[in-house]
């Protein structure tokens, strides 16, 4: 027998690290709309998620390397991958036991987008080289900066309990603007407003929809019609309705009677113009250019490779050496740092690349016959093709222009 007569109790167990008891937590988390702006609501925004899933995405597929500068036997400087480094296998395939590099350079990414913050707990080799970064919990970590200056890294276990680990074993990526020096900004915090006005829109859009208000119009007149009429009049109405070609044909009436259209629709209640407003709001928080986020009325045309150079130069190029230098501060030794020999380098060119036809022609000037500056084997490896073997004067060199090609007569110009 089940007794009723007590409280009811009902509650759900979270951990304290848990991103819903953050947000549980959070203090002035409700927009001026009304509003709670939770993780799940900002996600569910069309807007904010093709967004984001744009820029995790193009930061995860990008392939990282890591380089090593060199001086050669001519005393020219000379750079190649550092495939020895356990950091190079670290970067480009396994950046731990359960995740690719796709999944977990886009995952710390969505997490300095949404928090603000992403770290992660370096696993060191036998020569304490990098050889391992797992993803800690979110909300478990909190930089801490002494009065002299040193930098630690509060950490809350799962299980209980804190402990305080080192800046050598933490790997910390943020979000490019912060208010502090030591913590991102969380897009989702700054974006409330906006994330909350846009889910209130279609909140109410719903609501009108599920409470059936949405009557074309109405039939009015002075006369006093019999209830056959009515059912008549309501019957040819709905065959015409059920008819996709009649649709938004108008009807001949008789007896007097006037049509009175309702002004009902989402785009005349001012909806259509309240969402595009709240897209281009998060649009400019974002960085993303409005035709990558579907706006309808953009035209791509052959601006598209313009529209390419566009995000990579104004959204993703910042978040490329926000990569590159909190890896290399985190995850070099102190050794490698002052050598100045390592660096990270993402392959933005790979977000570059025109038709098959601009490559050609860009190729062609890049090989000469003037004043080239790429050699044959640079240009092969655009393309992932194997290097050919030669001497200076082979495929490896640049080509030079040709004798033939500097004596050539010049055709005289008309000055008409």
């Amino acid at each position: 027998m089940v007794d009723r007569t007590g409280p009811v109790q009902s509650w759900e167990s979270l951990s304290l690290d848990s991103p819903l008891l953050t947000e549980f937590l959070r203090e002035g988390a409700t927009s001026a709309s009304g509003v709670h702006v939770s993780e799940l609501t900002a996600l569910r925004n069309s807007t904010y998620f093709r967004g984001e899933n744009l820029i995790a995405s193009a930061i995860g597929m990008l392939p990282t390397f890591l380089m090593r500068r060199t001086i050669g036997a001519d005393g020219k400087e000379v750079t190649a991958k550092a495939t020895d480094h356990p950091l190079y296998r670290l970067l480009k395939k396994r950046p731990n036991s359960y995740q690719t590099a796709f999944e977990f350079k886009s995952y710390m990414q969505q997490l300095a987008l949404r928090d603000g913050n992403a770290y992660g707990l370096i696993v060191p080799d036998y020569r304490g080289r990098a050889a391992q970064i797992v993803p800690l919990a979110r909300g478990s970590v909190k930089p801490l900066l002494s009065d002299d200056w040193i930098l630690t890294f509060e950490y809350r276990r799962p299980a209980g309990g804190k402990t305080i680990l080192d800046a050598r074993q933490v790997f910390h990526f943020r979000h490019p603007m912060t208010r502090d020096g030591l913590t991102g900004l969380s897009l989702r915090d700054i974006a409330r407003e906006t994330l909350g006005t846009a889910a209130q829109a279609e909140r109410a859009a719903g609501k009108m929809l599920k409470g059936g208000v949405m009557a074309g119009g109405a039939l009015e007149t002075e006369k006093e019609l019999g209830d056959e009429a009515i059912q008549s009049l309501r019957d040819s109405m709905r065959e015409r309705q059920m008819d996709g070609e009649h649709a938004g044909e108008w009807l001949v009436l008789e007896d007097g009677l006037k049509a009175k259209p309702f002004i009902t629709s989402a785009k005349d209640a001012q909806y259509d113009e309240l969402r595009k407003r709240t897209v281009e709001d998060i649009a400019r928080y974002m960085d993303v250019p409005r035709p990558l986020l579907m706006m309808d009325e953009t035209s791509w045309g052959t601006g598209i490779e313009q529209l390419g150079l566009f995000f990579v130069t104004y959204c993703l190029m910042k978040w490329f050496v926000a990569w590159e230098q909190a890896i290399e501060r985190s995850c070099f030794t102190p050794a490698e740092q002052d050598a100045d020999e390592l660096y990270v380098k993402f392959n933005e060119g790979a977000l570059l690349r025109g038709s098959l036809k601009e490559q050609a022609e860009f190729f062609k000037a890049a090989l000469g016959p003037n004043q080239a500056y790429r050699s044959v084997n640079e240009v092969r490896s655009a393309f992932d093709l194997n290097p050919k073997t030669g001497d200076e004067t082979g495929p490896d060199a640049i080509p030079q222009p040709s004798a033939a090609a500097e004596s050539a007569p010049k055709e005289p110009v008309n000055d008409r």
